[in-house]
């Protein structure tokens, strides 16, 4: 299986907040559109510092993660973020990858949003036996 691509929008999900407030504007809500690495041996969604600085997400936390060459780093882990795929929506946490790296969408967000990885596509879709909304197992 090659790699797998999703088109992703991103958006401050204090800003969506802020909008139902009337504090800020619908048109002030910070929102990015990213092509987005699928990675189900990823946990989290990891976005780069350059979309932290466009959607100005809040500051969590410091976090630890192992890459896949088993280095341990450090990053900042931001959010709340909004993600929509197709007719999808979850609400998670990002961390942040140093420069212009690419934007990681991991497991816990997939299996939020019931998608599933089509192999022979190469594509990220919708659960098929679920196709207009997602989904959860409560057990």
């Amino acid at each position: 299986m090659g790699l797998v691509y999703a088109d992703l929008q991103l958006i401050n999900t204090v800003d969506i907040a802020l909008a139902k407030r009337n504090i800020i504007g619908e048109e002030e809500i910070k929102t990015i559109h990213v092509s987005a690495l699928v990675d189900s041996g990823a946990y989290n969604m990891c976005i780069n510092e350059t979309i932290q600085s466009q959607l100005q997400l809040p500051f969590v936390e410091k976090r630890t993660g192992q890459l896949a060459n088993g280095d341990i780093k450090t990053y900042d882990l931001v959010g709340p973020v909004t993600v929509k795929f197709k007719n999808r929506t979850t609400i998670c946490n990002a961390l942040v990858l140093p420069g212009n790296n690419e934007v990681l969408l991991g497991a816990i967000p997939m299996e939020d949003m019931d998608v599933i990885i089509d192999p022979k596509r190469q594509s990220l879709e919708v659960h098929p036996d679920h196709p207009y909304f997602a989904q959860m197992k409560l057990k």
